[in-house]
């Protein structure tokens, strides 16, 4: 197997194991197990276990938000797009194995000492608040409703993640339609 093959399957096997029991519950061991890579060849990839959680919340932000952005942009007209952003949530809380917000969860477990991580999650919420700026300046809304609906946003994925439930997407929507209506 090449590096690239290797480090797809390290990945893969990271985010299965990371999020489903968390980053402090699994070791480099379990992650060479699950993905088939040698202990030498994951060491070789990522020379320590932070660096392998850094590679691992890197590629889930960039799927997540792509898968964020496509179902969004299905939508016609701003507000109608605003509103998708808390359908997709709903559709994600639901999803077999949610288990909160991955980026939340790394910096509980970590944040606090791992400055790398912390610079993950950091970054992650920051584009996520510039992606809901700019779907609020789309529908010619004052600047200040961006910040407003990402913490909608936020506060719906730690209640559906403590909770397991998708309706705090719903509630967060009829929050968001409201102040929509307002702007």
């Amino acid at each position: 197997m090449d590096s690239s093959e290797a480090r797809e399957r390290a990945l893969d096997a990271a985010e299965e194991l990371f999020y489903g029991r968390g980053v402090q519950a699994v070791g480099m061991d379990d992650v060479r197990s699950v993905s088939g890579v040698s202990l030498k060849r994951l060491y070789q990839l990522f020379p320590a276990k932070e660096r392998l959680v850094e590679a691992y919340l890197e590629r889930r932000d960039t799927r997540w938000r792509g898968r964020l952005a496509a179902y969004v942009e299905g939508h016609e007209g701003p507000r109608e797009r605003i509103l998708a952003v808390f359908d997709w949530l709903g559709r994600w809380f639901g999803e077999p194995g949610f288990r909160g917000c991955a980026w939340i969860n790394a910096y509980g477990e970590l944040g606090a000492t791992s400055a790398p991580v912390a610079r993950q999650v950091r970054a992650h919420k920051r584009a996520f608040r510039e992606y809901l700026d700019s779907l609020a300046a789309e529908a010619g809304l004052p600047a200040a409703v961006g910040g407003q609906l990402f913490l909608l946003a936020e506060g719906a994925m730690v209640t559906a993640g403590i909770t397991g439930s998708a309706k705090p997407a719903s509630e967060a929507r009829e929050a968001a339609r409201r102040l929509l209506g307002a702007g």
